[in-house]
Order: structure tokens, then sequence, then C-alpha cells
């Protein structure tokens, strides 16, 4: 980005909104640490699940579960990178501070969300163009990222000028942050799992500049449900990328609003989690609220992963005998819809 480039309104209004929710962010984290377990645990489950989906990895949803949280092993090829992102994401979580954004903690990055694949944690190889199938069975080349000869030299370049911009200080970090991931996305490193890494180090760059709203709310979740205007706002801001005539506002602005988006969300389900004990009643009440229209209960174990299919049934149960929803059938298909106010 040149030096001279000036922020739209838009863009610092962005900024500004995001950095407020920033300050407010240890004020819920410290008045109920119990209850966010239950959020960290439901964006653990999101993340790994929706990352991993955004690339067409998807694994069956019962199993989705016991394979994030460790109690079950995989089967299959799917499964394993699912569970490799679970690791990633854990070794984010847990070991940030001290993990510095360089070429080897992206190689380990890509080694753990990978799985057992036989380049996990390897540089591509070979070029590689970013495509679009279309129906007809036509393909279109979207962008050429760097050729694989010249892909170390530029990642290192990549993440020493990251560093050196964050240590000036004369930009907004979060500036910096979202062109940084354009640019790992333009260099295109790996032969596959670009787009699962570039997400991990979002997570891990966020947590270093100190926004953890990643912690409980899923990310890849919020990139997932608009994945459309994600790939358009990618590929825009990507031409004229390698004359360094690339347009980032699109995708600056983008990645600011998915920011938001999570602070909004984390700010609204923290106020609701006065206790540890009901988080998950709770939770399941606030997604049946958000609800439009008429739902299933596999529609509000869609928003809430960490809560048993049992005790979402159970809870709709006690909804039902309150007034504020009613079950248009019966069985595990059975629509429901509110018919009262639903109480939080």
């Amino acid at each position: 980005m040149n030096n001279d480039f000036r922020l739209p309104l838009e863009t610092v209004w962005l900024l500004n909104a995001v950095a407020e929710h920033k300050g407010r962010q240890d004020l819920y984290t410290k008045l109920s640490p119990e209850t966010l377990r239950a959020l960290g645990e439901a964006a653990l489950i999101q993340s790994a699940e929706s990352s991993n989906r955004i690339e067409g990895v998807t694994v069956d949803r019962h199993r989705l579960k016991p394979l994030v949280m460790g109690r079950d092993t995989p089967r299959d090829r799917s499964e394993e990178e699912v569970v490799g992102y679970r690791k990633a994401l854990d070794l984010i979580h847990k070991k940030h501070k001290g993990l510095s954004i360089t070429p080897e903690t992206i190689l380990e990055i890509h080694r753990l969300c990978r799985g057992e694949s036989w380049d996990a944690g390897k540089w591509k190889v070979k070029d590689n163009d970013i495509i679009r199938k279309e129906p007809n069975g036509h393909v279109t080349v979207l962008f050429r990222p760097v050729c694989a000869r010249d892909t170390l030299p530029r990642v290192k370049k990549l993440c020493r000028d990251y560093s050196e911009i964050l240590q000036q200080e004369n930009r907004p970090a979060l500036l910096s942050l979202a062109c940084f991931v354009l640019d790992f996305l333009c260099i295109h490193p790996f032969r596959d799992g670009n787009g699962r890494v570039s997400r991990l180090l979002t997570l891990l760059a966020l947590y270093r500049q100190g926004y953890t709203v990643g912690k409980y709310i899923s990310l890849e979740r919020l990139i997932e449900e608009t994945k459309e205007t994600y790939y358009e706002t990618l590929n825009k801001s990507s031409q004229g990328w390698h004359q360094n005539r690339q347009d980032v506002v699109a995708w600056v602005n983008y990645f600011l609003g998915t920011l938001l988006r999570a602070y909004r969300e984390f700010e609204r389900k923290a106020r609701s989690l006065p206790s540890a004990r009901g988080a998950k009643t709770i939770l399941v009440r606030q997604a049946v609220t958000a609800q439009v229209g008429e739902f299933s209960l596999a529609d509000i174990r869609r928003e809430c992963p960490a809560v048993s299919r049992d005790m979402v049934k159970l809870i709709l149960r006690r909804m039902a005998e309150e007034g504020s929803i009613k079950s248009l059938g019966k069985g595990q298909s059975a629509r429901w819809k509110k018919v009262g106010k639903t109480r939080e």
C-alpha cells in the first residue's frame, strides 16, 4: 500500500467503531469469565467447521463436536483436516503471545491444518492459478499468484515488511493487518490450504494486537455466512496487485465489517450470560429469539453447536410450555414458530 493512501470515511468509521468495541472487551471477559466458556466452545466448533467447509471440506454434523473436542479420532481425510484445524486453533488460542508472524509460524499452521496431507507444512513446488469453473465446464483464471520459485522470498519479505510497519506505528494496525492477509492470499504460497491458513493468521494477528473477540465468536463462521461477498471483494482488491496498483478499500472494509459484526455479536451474547449456570440454556433461547419465521431443531443446533441435541429439545419443550413457541409437527424434522415474546 502506498504511504500517501488516504482512508475513505467509511473505513475511518469502521476503524473507530471496532476500536470502541475493543475498549469494552475486557469489561465483558472480567464480568463473567466462567460463562464465556460456552461461547468459546461454540466458536471452536464453528471455526473448524466453517473454515473447512468454505474450501469444500465437510464432515457429518454428528461427528463434528466429538472430533473438535478431542473425544473421537478421525476416520477419513476430511475429518483429519477438521481435527488439524482445531489443533491449529488450539495453538493460536493458547500460545499466541509467543508466536511471531514468520515463515516458520506460517509453515507450522499449514502443517497442522492440513492434517496428514503429503504436502502439509511445505511451500508449493508448482505454479498455481486461482480459477473459477463455469457450469458449462469453462475455466476462467481469476488471478495468477506468485510463482513457486519466488514463494519463499516473497513470504519472508511479507513477514518482514509487516513487522516493520507495525513497529513504525504510523498506520492503524488493523489496516496493516488486513493488507497483510490480502498480500498473503495473493502470494498463495501453498498448493492447497491457503484460505484456511489466511483465516488462522488473521486470528493470530488479531490476538497479537489485543483483539480477542475471535476466542468467543467464530470469524470463520461470519466469513462463511458472507462467502460470496468475501470472494468478490478479494477478487476486486487483488486486481493490479503484481503492479502495486491494487485498490485495497473493498477488502479492508469487508475485513473491518466482519470484525465489527463479531464484536457486536459478542457483546450481545455476553450481556445475556450472568452466571455459569444456565449459560447454554441462554444461548439456545437467544438463538430462538433471533429466528425469523418457522425454524427447526437443526436450525438451533447450527447456531449452538456446543449444546447437545437432547438439551436443545428439552429447552424447546420448556419454551413451548411457557407459551413462547409452538410446535407445528412431530419428530426430529418438526418445525417450530414463535407465538409470544421469548424470555432470554
